[in-house]
């Protein structure tokens, strides 16, 4: 029996939380509006990811019993929520609307039942299983109620009273516009509005496309929602400004922190698969970011929770554990999704794990307390004085990811419990926590502090390879593989080995066997490698360690974890390089290679990796360049030509403009048209192919950007001005994966520029 320390302990443990900052309670203190509602974040279902532009009464009613029956509702998934679509749109002059000016249900979708309307129909099934009902909506007032100047229900005041003609996000439909809220009836539309659809019998309203103006929409819809009686929770959508993060708490009980996670990949526009890796890596920034602001009344959404259909899912088993781990860490709504009529087994038994479930609803924000190139650690301690941690491995390779009982902010304990929220299994450790996590996989802890040894539990034990720097030379490298014993009872037996690709040599300098590892000591065997020269731009080798060793009860075990070790080569004068985010470039004769992460070239965002010429952009300068091959990191990833005044000035240099090829999207011209720095605006043309040809031509201020796909006929993509380009600018080469943590390669050749 575990006996946790107290008393004495527990002052001590407050003060070392307040000196580590991890929080043993996350988010605001100011509940969502005072609707009584988001003690916890909210657990559904979304027709959006699965469903999309067809939602029926039929296929919603299916979708809410299979969540009864699979078991979902009685883990907490309570919420069958429909999203857009669901209401008459005849095109860009907006939805149909009633008398007053509010939409009109499609009775094709969802056919009325005498007097009840058809959204209300399908609202009183889903209540008859037990569960609660969705809806959604957008900000302003449609088109059709203003050209029609319907009346405004309980008022003298009619629709051309309270519109604007600005216009108002609805991404589907279009056909919003503004209303001016300081007019008198606008607040009682709003009322109206919510009246009938806490008359449906709406439990959930969601309001999607939502900016920092749409304030006072969601001010109206908060009031209007609490004015009907009926208890609604309102969660909002998408890409919220954080810098308004107060403002949504106060308001609401959810905000989207970013854009859609959808993939929006599938072939022939099916909604197969519903996500990918890039999408779900993107989170990890979002959760670290947001996290001061989650919390009881109001949550950080990162958006649908895409597991259920198995490979349909579009991530991999490891990736759907980590979404899940990373979303309950967080204390995220969890919205499934995923079609619930044909759920994988494997995909439900995650979806029931109550450990995992109870660490989201433990309504914590946790913190990111480490991150690198490929690994991300979150944490945050509960009420009881747990610390839940997750141990993300965001590398293309198994590698060891580790922290320490310190970083978490535990006390100093005897021994430490780690129970494995995933696999259910138990080991202990003096302090350091320790895992080998598969590619994109997480090891999900609970870890508590003992006073006292945990007898008859295996130590945690893991396995870490590494290298040395690299010397002149660097196809000769040495490497130490390390097995560490985190706990305090021994492990016995242990053998290391080392084994790299065909044509790699690898051979031991060290003993690879030993007789005995001692609890918080580690058992090293080196190795010298050897990778044989190539021309190749880029020259990646992937390594597999393994360890054999024996716990004290004798029972056998192994680890094992991969390194990939890429080589290349100098890039030589008159060449620069710089990187606004994790990159490596190469040179082979003509040929320039640059593997580079990054979120994305756009606005805000500059993080790229290039190959440049200084002061070599200037009037009647021609560029050109060829794109041999481009890595499939996102549909959005670029590569291409940037000109910059300062190309290492990533967040702040004018004079911007970049001419890229993506793999999904085509050409884009991208170019910073109020010279803040940002690139605010976009010309887009063709299908991407490899190779492709660049070339821009500058005359003056004005640039042309083309493309070709035989070096002969040239596209043009765009012709734009940049106001603040200098006489002369930096031009080179960049690359962004638009996949934070992946690392995309492009192949360059023939890069040139006119004097």
């Amino acid at each position: 029996m575990r006996k946790p320390i107290r008393g004495v302990l527990a002052a001590f443990t407050g003060a070392l939380l307040l000196s580590t900052g991890i929080a043993a309670v996350g988010g605001p203190t100011a509940k969502a509006e005072g609707n009584g509602l988001g003690a916890q974040p909210a657990m559904g279902w979304s027709s959006w990811s699965f469903i999309r532009r067809n939602p029926t009464a039929q296929n919603i009613e299916a979708q809410a019993k299979a969540m009864k029956d699979s078991g979902l509702t009685k883990a907490g998934f309570i919420y069958a929520n429909v999203d857009d679509f669901w209401y008459h749109c005849p095109g860009s002059q907006g939805p149909n609307v009633d008398a007053y000016g509010r939409w009109v249900t499609d009775e094709t979708k969802f056919p009325p039942s005498g007097t009840e309307n058809g959204v209300q129909v399908v609202a009183d099934y889903v209540h008859s299983l037990g569960l609660k009902f969705g809806l959604y909506v957008t900000p302003g007032i449609s088109k059709q109620a203003v050209a029609q100047n319907t009346a405004i229900e309980g008022t003298p005041y009619h629709a051309q009273d309270i519109a604007t003609t600005t216009a108002e996000q609805n991404y589907n439909c279009g056909g919003m516009v503004g209303i001016d809220y300081t007019k008198p009836g606008a607040q009682q539309f709003v009322n109206s509005w919510a009246d009938q659809f806490a008359g449906w019998g709406v439990d959930y309203v969601k309001i999607d496309g939502v900016g920092t103006p749409d304030i006072p929409d969601v001010q109206a819809w908060s009031d209007a929602l609490k004015q009907t009686g009926r208890p609604i929770r309102l969660e909002l959508s998408n890409s919220l400004d954080i810098n308004n993060a107060a403002t949504w708490a106060r308001l609401s009980n959810g905000w989207r922190t970013g854009g859609d996670i959808e993939c929006y990949c599938g072939p022939g526009g099916s909604s197969y698969p519903l996500t990918q890796w890039s999408s779900l890596s993107s989170r990890f920034n979002q959760a670290a970011n947001w996290a001061p602001y989650g919390g009881p009344g109001g949550f950080n959404d990162y958006d649908s929770l895409e597991i259920g259909n198995g490979a349909n899912d579009g991530l991999t088993p490891d990736e759907r554990q980590t979404q899940m781990s990373l979303w309950s860490l967080a204390s995220s709504p969890l919205i499934l999704g995923t079609d619930l009529t044909h759920l994988d087994p494997t995909d439900l038994g995650l979806l029931h794990n109550t450990d995992v479930l109870s660490v989201d609803q433990d309504a914590i924000s946790a913190k990111r307390i480490a991150s690198d190139s490929a690994s991300q650690v979150f944490a945050k301690t509960e009420k009881s004085g747990d610390v839940v941690v997750g141990l993300f491995n965001t590398g293309s390779a198994p590698r060891a990811v580790s922290t320490t009982v310190a970083a978490l902010g535990l006390p100093a304990a005897r021994d430490y419990s780690l129970s494995d929220l995933w696999s259910h299994k138990e080991t202990e450790s003096t302090g350091t926590i320790a895992a080998d996590v598969p590619p994109h996989g997480v090891a999900l802890y609970r870890v508590h502090a003992l006073d006292h040894v945990l007898r008859g539990v295996n130590p945690d034990v893991s396995l870490a390879l590494n290298w040395a720097p690299a010397a002149g030379d660097s196809t000769q490298r040495t490497v130490t593989e390390v097995l560490a014993d985190n706990g305090a009872t021994p492990v016995t037996s242990v053998g290391l080995k080392l084994t790299g690709p065909s044509g790699v040599t690898v051979t031991t300098s060290s003993r690879t066997k030993v007789r005995k590892v001692k609890g918080g000591s580690t058992a090293r065997a080196t190795f010298k490698v050897t990778i044989p020269p190539s021309t190749a731009l880029f020259t990646s080798s992937a390594f597999h360690a393994s360890a054999t060793y024996r716990y004290v009860s004798g029972t056998a075990a192994q680890l094992s974890v991969g390194d990939t070790i890429t080589v290349n080569h100098a890039v030589l004068a008159p060449y620069k390089t710089f990187a606004a985010t994790t990159s490596d470039f190469s040179q082979s004769g003509t040929q320039l290679g640059i593997r580079a992460q990054g979120a994305d070239l756009w606005d805000s965002t500059n993080e790229y990796g290039s190959i440049y010429l200084p002061g070599a952009e200037h009037d009647g300068s021609t560029t050109t360049v060829k794109i041999n091959s481009q890595a499939g990191t996102d549909v959005w990833a670029k590569a291409g030509i940037m000109v910059r005044n300062d190309i290492t000035g990533a967040d702040t240099s004018p004079g911007y403009l970049a001419l890229v090829e993506t793999p999904s999207n085509g050409y884009l011209l991208d170019w910073d048209s109020n010279g803040d720095g940002r690139l605010d605006s976009q010309d887009s043309i063709g299908t991407a192919t490899y190779p492709s040809w660049l070339k821009l031509v500058r005359n003056g201020t004005t640039y042309s950007g083309y493309y070709s796909t035989d070096d002969t006929t040239w596209n043009l993509v765009g012709t734009v001005t940049v106001p603040t380009a200098a006489a002369t600018q930096d031009v080179g080469l960049a690359v962004t994966s638009h996949a934070p943590e992946t690392t995309g390669e492009v192949d360059f050749d023939g890069f040139t520029t006119s004097k």
